[in-house]
């Protein structure tokens, strides 16, 4: 097992900045991607943004089939861009390694097409469908908005989201002192 990110917390700067398009796949991306996944899987996410991890380049991975210590089909993704987003509009639930306990429900587009380059250099395109499998298409929109620097509490109102990221900070330093 290869070493652990760290994942970056709100309010840190790299959360908010546009990542990097990636020139190729090569061992270098091909490392972060399998970095990246053994940091979600070991955080209990089901999504993770380069961002996240202090990285600014255009690398997601995400895994929204995985069951309680037993891993599903990962997708990793890099230069992910939506090309093409419905009318429809679905609601659900969001949370966030980088803004961790805090949930609020997010509308979105209730299906979008994603092109994007796979793990293997590969050019994908993938259609997501709300009605089909709902986490997936909030996920993967919900990764992309974090590699062009925005945060599903972006969605909310400016009260909630900053009582949030207070709520968030109280946490970390919470957790910063115990460690100590």
């Amino acid at each position: 097992m290869s070493e652990l990110y760290e994942i970056v917390k709100v309010p840190a700067p790299v959360l908010k900045q546009q990542a990097d398009v990636v020139g190729q796949v090569d061992d270098t991306i091909t490392t972060q991607l399998n970095r990246m996944l053994e940091t979600m899987y070991a955080s209990n996410g089901v999504g993770l943004a380069a961002n996240q991890v202090g990285i600014l380049n255009r690398v997601l991975v995400m895994d929204v089939t995985q069951k309680k210590d037993e891993r599903g089909k990962p997708i990793f993704m890099v230069n992910p861009e939506i090309i093409w987003e419905s009318d429809e509009r679905s609601s659900y639930q969001e949370g966030c390694l980088s803004i961790p306990q805090q949930y609020a429900d997010i509308e979105r587009p209730a299906s979008v097409r994603v092109k994007y380059i796979d793990e293997k250099g590969q050019l994908q395109e993938m259609l997501t469908n709300a009605e089909e499998d709902l986490l997936l298409n909030h996920c993967v929109q919900h990764e992309i908005d974090h590699l062009n620097g925005r945060l599903f509490v972006d969605y909310l109102s400016s009260i909630k989201r900053n009582m949030m990221i207070k709520k968030v900070q109280k946490l970390v330093k919470a957790q910063e002192n115990h460690v100590l």
